[in-house]
């Protein structure tokens, strides 16, 4: 009689895993059907066959399960490593969970024979391959540092600020000054010494959501003034706080008495502006003044000392910039970025709530004097023959593109450089008229003495994917083999940084065109090529499916499914109605309004930036109409909600449906993978990169909403900017893992951070005094980022 083989009895384990790996392969089969028709990987397809045949096996008790799910493994290896190399971020959804079902595999494996040595066999597979896997999150953990390209610049440039404010003890505008820079002359705090950097206080705003009706709405992202003695910040309800540098103690607060209903997508104040009046004694009423533009459309002259209303601007302290717009109800006009001021002239543009009605209230830009409030002009496009408020009876012009961001001054030349926005409805081009054709998405320099337009230049011709300008322009020397020209560094959400000569409009790096794609719903509107910088861009190369990601190879089937469902021909792909269409990069970046800082002695250039795309739709009238999408009335409590999700777009065919950041509904995981932002050094004088990383970890991101906690640099979105300092380092927030970061401007490694209250979606600002340097943050959050909502103000110095 022959030896008997052992044999094991019915696992019990091998059951239940055989009936997973059956039922994952089912689900993969039948996704992977799906895909290959789809003109898809037929990896999906063959796996999932595979992986029902190993379930089986395995559910029956036989060892060969076991071996095919091997097998299966390590052809799985081969393909991931062939589709994506090396790169951490990407294995991880073709590897982390079928390495997982793997170690059960072989941890199931004794119970299917009774060999001696089962277990031990069993348990060093498993050791080993836990090893490899450790090895795998090693790498992914951020201890790959993409490598320094250029070294760091030494001081080259000696360059003067045409808004002729200076930034040093003091921070007197947004972006420093005028020039929008950013930038600190201050190295008390340096590399060395950064990590030893303290809390030095921390106050509350005591504006925080009123009801839970408005709380998704709230986002603080004020960067503060520094006069003096005095800092100067707002809150997101238009509130305005003067507090001690050195201690934040309050000196005084001025509530406008902003309404709720008043709020639009999101409740914020950028920052107020600053205007010593001439000639006047230092101790008069008003000498100094703070300047706010307030949620319900109004500019509000303060007194700097005292924080009482200067009477004798406009109307008790107060001008209306809704005057001459028409009906405009509430929430649809509002201010939250600081007006800029030039020659004594407040110009001011406002955000109009997007995707409403194509008719929305005008997007006229008007300016204010600074000591009376009477009004010095008004720039509507659709009325160059005008230059102050419309006749009796008559309005500016409606559904005009406005200028939603912050503007930019030229003290000596006379002018002010306006972002443009786009013509309301952004998604559909067939009734803008000529002069919002030429206007839109544009950067228009306006002389602040006349309000006519000196130039312009257009980046998108007739923009359907919400690219407006939202970054302040950067006012530089730039280096010329005939000398400095007066220019700017202009950036965009498309990824485009240009150089152009401020004074002319005409770029002074080189500019290229690309052909466009045609098609859409309009396709007699779109622009055969449009207009690209070839001195720099932010941009990756255009979307495969191998960049589609998720959670495991099911979430990354589908996200794969829906690439291949979409219209996507690559950058500048117009929206679809009977489809979605892809829109990369997003409508949040490249660079948002956050903008770039600039080291103007070095000649160095810091962005951060998004790399996400949309997944976007037009829906017809019609059906939008079934799913109750109308222009936002306030009665109806229908605040809030993130931009594009459904804007009605009255007026026109289509309303819009954007899936901001394209997220798998059901996880909340973004399909395209990491990074989503980065951050990136570039020499000024040649557009050529020093350095380029990916910026923000993974602590507070996670599948369903749940937070990772891990320290993984994923690099995340960011909504925010970064301030630059003499000493070499960069400090920024910005990313929605709510830490503040110190970084080496030599080579973009993080020196320190500090875990904020809340989201840091706002810019940091730097001062001086008594001899000691400061670094203050607001970290109010954001509802776009889905950061917490804080009302706390953060300072830092060194011990």
């Amino acid at each position: 009689m022959g030896s008997m083989r052992p044999v094991a009895r019915r696992s019990i384990a091998a059951i239940i895993l055989g009936a997973l790996i059956g039922l994952i392969g089912l689900v993969l089969a039948v996704g992977g059907v799906w895909l290959l028709v789809e003109g898809g990987s037929a990896y999906y397809l063959v796996a999932g066959v595979a992986m029902i045949v190993a379930g089986v096996l395995l559910a029956r008790g036989r060892m060969a399960g076991a071996w095919l799910y091997g097998a299966i493994f390590l052809g799985t290896l081969f393909w991931a490593l062939w589709e994506v190399g090396l790169s951490p971020w990407a294995l991880v959804p073709r590897l982390v969970a079928p390495l997982v079902l793997l170690i059960a595999v072989m941890l199931m494996m004794p119970t299917l024979t009774r060999r001696p040595g089962r277990w031990k066999l069993a348990g060093l597979g498993a050791a080993a391959t836990l090893l490899v896997a450790g090895i795998f999150g090693w790498s992914i953990a951020g201890n790959y540092i993409p490598p320094v390209r250029g070294s760091l610049p030494g001081e080259r440039f000696a360059m003067a600020d045409p808004s002729l404010a200076q930034v040093g003890d003091d921070w007197p505008a947004y972006g420093g000054t005028y020039s929008a820079r950013r930038y600190s002359p201050l190295a008390q705090i340096t590399p060395a010494n950064v990590s030893q950097l303290k809390r030095a206080w921390t106050i509350h705003t005591g504006d925080l959501p009123s009801s839970p009706d408005v709380r998704d709405t709230y986002g603080a992202e004020t960067t503060p003034l520094k006069i003096g003695d005095t800092l100067y910040l707002c809150t997101p309800k238009s509130m305005v706080l003067a507090l001690d540098p050195t201690t934040g103690k309050q000196k005084w607060r001025f509530d406008p008495g902003v309404n709720d209903d008043a709020i639009p997508y999101t409740a914020a104040c950028r920052g107020v502006s600053y205007y010593a009046v001439p000639g006047a004694a230092a101790d008069a009423p008003c000498a100094q003044r703070i300047i706010l533009g307030t949620l319900d459309a109004r500019i509000i002259a303060l007194d700097a000392r005292t924080g009482r209303q200067c009477r004798d601007f406009g109307r008790n302290g107060e001008v209306r910039i809704t005057d001459g717009m028409g009906q405009v109800r509430p929430g649809y006009v509002s201010i939250n970025s600081p007006p800029t001021i030039v020659r004594g002239v407040i110009v001011t543009g406002h955000q109009v709530l997007d995707g409403q009605d194509r008719w929305a209230p005008s997007g006229v830009i008007q300016a204010y004097d600074a000591v009376t409030g009477e009004m010095r002009w008004a720039w509507d496009m659709m009325h160059p023959e005008r230059s102050g408020p419309p006749p009796a009876g008559q309005t500016y012009a409606r559904g005009t593109p406005n200028m939603w961001t912050i503007a930019s001054g030229d003290e000596q030349l006379g002018l002010v450089y306006l972002p443009m926005g786009n013509a309301a409805a952004d998604y559909y081009s067939s009734l803008r008229r000529p002069q919002e054709n030429r206007f839109a998405t544009s950067l228009v320099a306006i002389d602040v003495m006349t309000g006519k337009p000196r130039w312009t230049f257009q980046a998108v011709e007739k923009d359907v994917w919400d690219y407006d300008f939202g970054a302040q322009a950067t006012l530089v020397d730039f280096p010329t083999p005939k000398g400095a020209v007066p220019a700017m560094v202009l950036p965009s959400k498309q990824g485009d940084i240009y150089v152009l000569d401020r004074r002319t409009g005409q770029p002074l790096t080189p500019i290229g065109r690309i052909k466009a794609p045609g098609g859409g719903v309009e396709p007699q509107e779109r622009a055969a090529t449009q207009r690209v910088s070839l001195y720099h861009n932010l941009r990756k190369p255009d979307l495969t499916e191998r960049d589609m990601w998720g959670m495991s190879p099911i979430d990354q089937m589908i996200c794969r499914i829906q690439f291949r469902k979409a219209s996507y021909k690559g950058f500048f792909t117009p929206p679809e109605a009977d489809r979605r269409s892809i829109e990369y990069p997003g409508y949040n970046g490249g660079t948002d309004w956050g903008g770039i800082a600039l080291d103007p002695a070095r000649g160095v250039i810091v962005a951060n930036y998004n790399d996400m795309p949309n997944y976007v739709r037009l829906v017809p009238r019609a059906e939008a109409n079934e799913r109750g999408w109308a222009p936002r009335d306030q009665a109806r409590g229908n605040i809030g909600g993130a931009e594009g999700a459904g804007d009605p777009q009255a007026h026109t065919p289509y309303a819009i449906d954007v899936n901001a950041g394209w997220r798998m509904k059901f996880t909340g995981m973004l399909c395209k993978q990491p990074p989503y932002g980065g951050i990136r050094a570039i020499d000024l004088a040649t557009g050529r990169t020093l350095w380029d990383r990916p910026f923000g970890t993974a602590r507070t991101n996670g599948p369903f909403g749940i937070p990772s906690m891990l320290p993984l640099t994923i690099g995340t979105p960011n909504n925010g900017g970064a301030v630059v300092t003499k000493s070499g380092l960069i400090f920024i927030a910005a990313a929605t893992d709510n830490l503040i970061r110190a970084i080496d401007l030599r080579t973009g490694k993080t020196l320190w951070t500090d875990t904020l209250p809340g989201g840091g979606q706002a810019t940091p600002m730097t001062y001086s005094q008594n001899g000691k340097q400061y670094l203050v943050i607001m970290a109010g959050g954001h509802h776009f980022m889905e950061t917490p909502v804080s009302d706390q103000l953060v300072a830092y110095a060194l011990p």
